[in-house]
């Protein structure tokens, strides 16, 4: 089958830095029985072309996107007839995916992935704020001859705007992430908390800082590891300073796998404090590796809530720091919601990511 996959980014020639583990693990696997064609909307500002995980990547570039990539799309496939469009990401992947299949006359997969269906106006984030991004979204989403989505709470959105959407979580290539079931944490030390996620608003480590704070008035001795891109110029590294947490913390950036890998093993639980979720993966890659997560109930962790991770309603830091505190008061807890969470995410790996997908397409195309 000949595929072409459209996405924002997340596919650096580098195949380490600025790259999204889950798309390169997809990828990997399609190449591997597919002849898939990969356009990067804006990996990078020029355009260009490159090799990765076996497939070729198209950069479409930062100039006229939208048109280029259908452009680029219709000249491959008179090439060689693409049997569907696929697109991680709803939003301009989306619309890209669905107009080039339309012109083609062949089917279009849209995966939604980010905030496509969200509107907080607090933090400007979400497709859903502007009557523009509600207009898009709409039209890509029933242009689409099939959606998808990672999460109940994603896939529950889509149905109150009508659209039938199927499950497809976003899983953990475990050739390169490989299991380790849970262990006993060493109670001798102090606990080892971890956060993986960009520093932005979305992410909310306002939110995250402030359970610290509870944290520790509750008596916990613990440090915490933050591993993300900084998109907000040192902000949080002020707020900890002021909140008194800086011997605590420790602010690593943005880290390739090969580097966050022993973090993640060392580390007594994973706490996420998004506003808002598709996924994320962070949780499939800490569950992998024998860590549970205690998170706001938003994507895959409101799923996996109450056996495979603890949920606390967005923006609550009290119920957020009583739950990290009951993991690490209570090894058997502990251990319990460890390995439900280790089962979760072996059971949704990136070859069953990949199957799903390619029994969609098959689907699709026998139509």
């Amino acid at each position: 089958m000949r595929i072409a996959l459209v996405v924002p980014g997340g596919v650096d020639p580098s195949g380490e830095y600025r790259v999204i583990p889950a798309l390169l693990a997809l990828v990997r696997r399609l190449a591997r029985t597919h002849d898939l064609q990969v356009f990067a909307l804006r990996q990078q500002v020029q355009p260009g072309e490159w090799e990765l995980c076996g497939a070729r990547v198209c950069n479409i570039g930062a100039r006229h996107t939208r048109l280029r990539c259908i452009g680029e799309i219709r000249t491959r496939h008179r090439e060689r007839a693409f049997d569907l469009i696929h697109a991680l990401w709803s939003g301009t992947p989306g619309l890209v995916a669905v107009a080039a299949a339309r012109v083609l006359g062949i089917p279009s997969v849209v995966h939604v992935a980010g905030g496509e269906l969200t509107a907080l106006p607090a933090i400007a984030y979400g497709e859903q704020l502007t009557w523009k991004g509600r207009v898009r979204e709409a039209a890509v989403l029933h242009a689409a001859t099939q959606v998808t989505a990672a999460s109940g709470p994603m896939i529950a959105a889509l149905a109150a705007r009508g659209v039938a959407a199927e499950r497809v979580p976003l899983g953990v290539d475990l050739e390169r992430w490989a299991p380790r079931q849970p262990v006993r944490r060493n109670v001798a030390r102090r606990a080892r908390l971890i956060h993986v996620a960009s520093l932005n608003r979305v992410k909310d480590q306002h939110t995250l800082l402030r359970t610290l704070v509870a944290l520790r008035g509750s008596g916990v001795d613990f440090e915490m590891h933050i591993v993300g891109e900084d998109t907000l110029g040192g902000e949080m590294q002020a707020l900890a300073l002021e909140l008194g947490l800086a011997a605590q913390i420790t602010f690593h950036g943005f880290l390739p796998h090969r580097e966050l890998r022993p973090l993640m093993e060392d580390s007594d639980v994973m706490v996420l404090s998004s506003r808002h979720e598709a996924g994320p993966l962070a949780l499939h890659e800490a569950a992998v590796v024998g860590v549970p997560t205690v998170g706001t109930a938003v994507g895959e962790i409101a799923d996996w809530a109450p056996h495979a991770a603890l949920a606390a309603p967005v923006g609550d830091e009290g119920a957020l720091a009583r739950h990290i505190a009951a993991l690490l008061a209570d090894e058997e807890l502990r251990l319990q919601v460890a390995h439900a969470a280790f089962a979760a995410a072996i059971s949704e790996n990136a070859d069953c990511t990949a199957s799903s997908f390619e029994a969609i397409y098959q689907r699709l195309t026998a139509c």
